[in-house]
């Protein structure tokens, strides 16, 4: 290659016959011992290296936030951090080429990690989900999830004394409001909505401005000017994982300090199998509108097995009572403070139950607990069905094919949860009877669910061990004849004794009754 020429292979711009200067603070410039300069283009970035005699001298990413600029025909200064350079090239072809690349470079916008594993129509769904006051209402209503929060900040108030604090999604700004009622010396509310806006009149109102700053933006991408002692956030979603905040959680550690608190610290996903008749016909019955040959005329028909399939991919949220479950249930933790992002992406869980009960095996239910380890004290949320119900609710997951389990039969299997780029997972569920070679799978979309709560919780059929009808007319008598035994007032001094009969005729009624009344 001769001496002043250029040329581009496999990615790589070498030019020759430069000379290199580094330009100090004061005004000095320093001629460097280097021969030439080659520049690789990478995906996001490129990589500069200055040479002498074929072995490198020093060597420098250049991103499209790297400052340069051109300084006369022939020379180019470029800045990298607190080192200055100037380039000078042989000719002006030369001197191009080199800008070329890095303006295209510049036209690259930094893309965080939200941003590589999350599709631009999600997130755009998303924040304008979480922009809505009424979205921020509905979870700042959930009584069971707001007061837990607070009372995890307030009884650890150690953890927030006197401290900085960072608040990750912080929405309306309610943590960052607790986190100064227990003495927070400053706030960081980082928030990638537009509620951000309103989180700030909100401050202003109450007058924190001093207290709590917001940042408009998504951790991933923003700068905080210090770092931070204590980190709270609700980032969880139904079936704890979905939406995937948890990523962005773990992803806000960089900006805490060693020996800092997570407000919650641990996650953890039960899950049980569960007996439950009557939701499954429901699905089945959702699928069956597909079997009409004749709906106006039109054959519905072929696309049953279609429907059918859609529908058990639908996981099903909504409340159930406990007793639904056939076996205790197994559990899965994921430890804000010491796990790492990638652990999230693809989770896999291997299951054995044992069924205190034989029972048709429709699927496998799941909720979390989150505990919030303080210097103090550990509280904990739980969703779990048999606690005050929250607007997690609990998921429950259908196999298209149930089992029927007998007491004490295993059944083992697995459910492995993969990570994609609408914030969400696809869970797939495989499981079979011990002594058996029949495994039954199932795939769900759980960015898709079923949301089925009706504000009722049915008592799963055949638990009754005595008779309902008995044991309800039982109690009407017993509060019956609890009202008919004599009671004594004192009115204004006079006493007078109302008389009650000591008990109901013999009659098909229990409500009749005949009352005498005596005063003295």
């Amino acid at each position: 290659m001769l001496s002043g020429e250029a040329a581009l292979e496999n990615g790589t711009h070498t030019v020759y016959s430069v000379t290199v200067s580094e330009l100090n603070d004061n005004n000095g410039v320093t001629s460097l011992d280097i021969q030439g300069m080659s520049i690789t283009s990478l995906k996001d970035n490129v990589i500069l290296t200055f040479f002498n005699k074929g072995t490198e001298v020093e060597q420098f990413t250049v991103t499209h936030s790297t400052e340069h600029c051109s300084c006369g025909k022939l020379a180019w200064i470029i800045r990298f951090q607190e080192r200055t350079f100037m380039v000078k090239f042989a000719n002006e072809k030369s001197v191009q080429e080199c800008k070329d690349v890095l303006s295209e470079l510049q036209k690259i916008e930094k893309r965080s990690k939200f941003r590589e594993r999350t599709e631009e129509s999600s997130a755009t769904q998303y924040f304008q989900f979480y922009g809505y006051l009424s979205q921020q209402q509905n979870m700042l209503q959930d009584y069971v999830r707001t007061s837990t929060f607070q009372r995890a900040i307030l009884d650890n108030h150690g953890d927030f004394v006197g401290k900085v604090v960072l608040d990750v999604g912080a929405g309306s700004g309610i943590l960052s409001f607790f986190a100064v009622q227990a003495g927070a010396k400053h706030v960081y509310a980082v928030e990638g909505s537009n509620m951000a806006d309103h989180c700030r009149d909100l401050i202003k109102n109450n007058k924190y401005q001093d207290k709590i700053t917001v940042i408009h933006g998504m951790i991933e991408e923003v700068e905080l000017p210090e770092e931070v002692d204590t980190i709270v956030s609700e980032p969880m979603g139904y079936m704890l994982y979905n939406e995937r905040m948890l990523e962005t959680y773990i992803y806000a550690r960089k900006w805490l300090k060693k020996g800092g608190k997570m407000f919650p610290s641990t996650g953890t996903l039960y899950l049980a199998p569960f007996s439950d008749e009557s939701l499954f016909q429901e699905v089945c019955n959702k699928a069956n509108f597909w079997y009409q040959t004749f709906f106006y005329g039109v054959d519905l028909s072929n696309l049953r097995q279609e429907a059918y399939d859609e529908y058990f991919k639908q996981p099903i949220v909504d409340t159930f009572d406990p007793r639904h479950l056939v076996a205790k249930p197994i559990k899965h933790t994921t430890n804000f403070m010491t796990d790492n992002e990638d652990s999230l992406r693809d989770i896999h869980i291997d299951f054995t139950f044992y069924p205190h009960a034989a029972a048709q095996v429709h699927g496998l239910a799941f909720w979390f607990d989150v505990a919030f380890e303080g210097s103090q004290k550990t509280v904990f949320l739980s969703t779990s069905p048999s606690e005050p119900l929250t607007h997690w609710y609990q998921v429950r997951c259908l196999m298209g094919t149930p089992l029927f389990a007998r007491p004490g039969q295993p059944i083992i299997g697995s459910v492995t949860l993969t990570s994609n780029k609408r914030q969400s997972y696809d869970v797939k569920l495989k499981m079979h009877l011990a002594g058996s070679s029949d495994t039954i799978t199932n795939v769900l979309d759980l960015k898709n669910p079923y949301f089925r709560y009706t504000g009722s919780v049915p008592v799963p059929p055949g638990n009754q061990t005595s008779s309902p009808s008995d044991n309800y007319w039982e109690n009407v008598n017993t509060t019956a004849n609890q009202l008919a035994q004599p009671q004594a007032y004192n009115n204004g001094g006079a006493a007078y004794t109302q008389t009650y009969a000591k008990g109901y005729p013999a009659s098909p009624n229990p409500y009749t009754a005949i009352y005498e009344e005596g005063y003295n």
